[in-house]
């Protein structure tokens, strides 16, 4: 469920006339079970245990033959709870953040919960705006995986009572539960497979990362695994690729094709690790342009995220278990919801690495 769809509203005399036959109420279950509202409201909330097993025979066959289907979020709104998410996205462009979509809805769905999805585009406002709607839905808690967010834009929430996890990325100051991969083994892994495969010039290119965490971590874990590794002749730099700013992107990749220029002087053998997925298709798309469809031959590519686009590229990843994380989000959620008050925690996937032709050239 998307916050601004809205369906045709209707009301009880609309559908009268239009035919549709009324739906059967707690009263009318009452009156066919030969019993009172009392004792089928505690059938409906699974107080089996103070009722008569003839009643509750009697209950269940009522509710059978009158088809009757609770309304779910009146019942929630009278005991304060009414079952709704918030998750605010930062970009459904990438397949990562569709992928933990699929996670939480599947969640919710066993956990029976309805997520209210906010797509925020990239755009700090509409992140800031996002979260002070979320809390006039009164939503029971708030996923958060975002691309600006402060802590002060999340006082609403964390501070306000609601529970919020946050995927992916931290928020300086927050002291909230965190899904998402363990970026510092994941980047070790990466590393590990290109100097396997004798690249000694590495180069990290990520998003500007200064502001979000879950980069600022690969960055620094790639520079930490590559001084780690003590290999003669290694060298590494890093790159940032704004893909927002599509005026900077030609600048950036002259510069980084001057440094595959330089390496291929030196005899070196290069490779480019890629911190997600959109930065990896820029890559893709600009070595082919630049080396034709042979280009692992000259350069190395690889990346964090496995969006389905890579396999048909040939490009080798470190998967992660996107659904799971949105899963496990969730968990975290619910079990603060129902009062579990424990320290912050922090549930860290490990990333699993797809070796494909772009680092067998």
């Amino acid at each position: 469920m998307s916050i601004g769809a809205g369906e045709p509203h209707q009301n009880a005399q609309g559908d009268a006339q239009a035919g549709a036959p009324r739906r059967a109420t707690i009263s009318d279950v009452a009156r066919e079970a030969g019993t009172g509202k009392t004792s089928i409201s505690r059938y409906l909330n699974g107080e089996l245990s103070v009722l008569s097993p003839d009643l509750r025979a009697r209950i269940e066959a009522a509710i059978e033959r009158l088809d009757y289907r609770p309304n779910q979020m009146a019942r929630g709104l009278k005991r304060g709870r009414n079952r709704l998410l918030g998750l605010l996205l930062a970009d459904l462009a990438n397949p990562y953040s569709v992928e933990v979509l699929q996670g939480v809805e599947s969640a919710c769905h066993a956990l029976g919960y309805m997520p209210l999805i906010c797509h925020a585009a990239n755009e700090v406002d509409m992140e800031r705006r996002y979260l002070q709607l979320l809390t006039t839905y009164r939503v029971e808690g708030v996923i958060v995986n975002a691309l600006g967010v402060r802590e002060s834009m999340l006082k609403p929430v964390g501070s306000g009572g609601i529970p919020a996890v946050l995927v992916d990325r931290t928020v300086d100051g927050l002291d909230a539960d965190v899904v998402g991969l363990d970026n510092a083994a994941a980047v070790r892994l990466g590393v590990e497979h290109l100097l396997e495969r004798g690249y000694d010039d590495l180069v990290f290119v990520v998003q500007p990362f200064e502001h979000v965490s879950s980069r600022r971590e690969r960055e620094a874990a790639f520079r930490h695994a590559t001084q780690a590794a003590r290999q003669d002749g290694l060298r590494h730099a890093t790159h940032v690729l704004d893909l927002r700013e599509e005026d900077t992107v030609a600048p950036a990749l002259e510069a980084l094709d001057a440094h595959l220029a330089e390496a291929a002087k030196r005899g070196a053998r290069c490779a480019l690790f890629a911190a997600n997925a959109p930065v990896a298709l820029r890559l893709a798309l600009h070595l082919k342009a630049r080396f034709g469809a042979q280009w692992p031959q000259q350069v190395g590519l690889i990346a964090i995220d496995d969006p389905e686009w890579a396999e048909l590229a040939g490009i080798t990843t470190i998967r992660q278990p996107t659904r799971e994380i949105g899963y496990r989000a969730v968990e975290f959620l619910h079990e603060r919801i129902e009062g579990a008050a424990p320290a912050a925690r922090a549930a860290a996937f490990p990333g699993e690495l797809v070796v494909r032709a772009s680092t067998l050239g």
